[in-house]
């Protein structure tokens, strides 16, 4: 009997570690990318959709498309992975 309590808690600890803490690690990560994104960086929408940012409000940005065009797009659209990936990749533009 103690054996299989012992055996769920276990199951539950590995479960932890390894699916439900690296998970809350990269949503504070994201959260903390989004509130540091400022007028002028280049972004990158979850839908493929690349801009610099115009403007900033609570809930959203207003991002500058090519040929001048503005899009306004929430700030839970943006792709961290993606973004990251373009500042690497350019770090002047």
């Amino acid at each position: 009997m103690s054996f299989n309590l012992i055996f769920i808690l276990l199951i539950f600890v590995v479960f932890y570690f390894f699916m439900i803490r690296p998970q809350m690690k990269k949503q504070k990560q994201a959260a903390k990318f989004k509130e540091e994104i400022k007028k002028g960086d280049r972004v990158i929408t979850i839908g493929g959709i690349h801009g610099k940012i115009a403007e900033i409000s609570d809930k959203n940005f207003i991002i500058e498309v090519e040929n001048g065009g503005r899009l306004k797009i929430e700030k839970s659209a943006v792709s961290m992975e993606n973004t990251m990936a373009l500042q690497k990749n350019n770090p002047v533009a």
